[in-house]
């Protein structure tokens, strides 16, 4: 058996989300909250095998893209992952912070 690969799914809500179909198992969301709002929402989940991830921009027109799993970044644990999250997350002493929300929640509406 191989071993787990995790990956972060994005959406910034107006602009476009990511759905996690078959193939990703939702581990953990958060929301990242930026002087108080909410700017994005990463999706971190489990690889269980090779997928394609729906991108839909909700510009006008909506553009709906597929996009194979290979080419998103994985990490080989939870806590990689996590740490990446961080990583992305923080700015100094700006006011950001990583919010948890339920997996379940990821792309409903703000």
């Amino acid at each position: 058996m191989s071993p787990a690969m995790y990956v972060i799914l994005t959406t910034k809500p107006g602009q476009f989300r990511t759905e996690a179909g078959e193939g990703l198992q939702p581990i953990e969301a958060w929301d990242y909250v930026f002087f108080g709002r909410v700017k994005a929402r990463f999706l971190i989940a489990e690889l269980l095998t090779p997928t394609r991830v729906r991108v839909i921009d909700e510009g006008e027109p909506v553009t709906v893209n597929s996009v194979p799993s290979k080419f998103l970044e994985s990490f080989q644990s939870l806590d990689a992952a996590r740490r990446e999250l961080q990583h992305l997350c923080s700015f100094g002493s700006m006011q950001a912070s990583l919010q948890p929300r339920d997996p379940a929640t990821f792309n409903a509406p703000a």
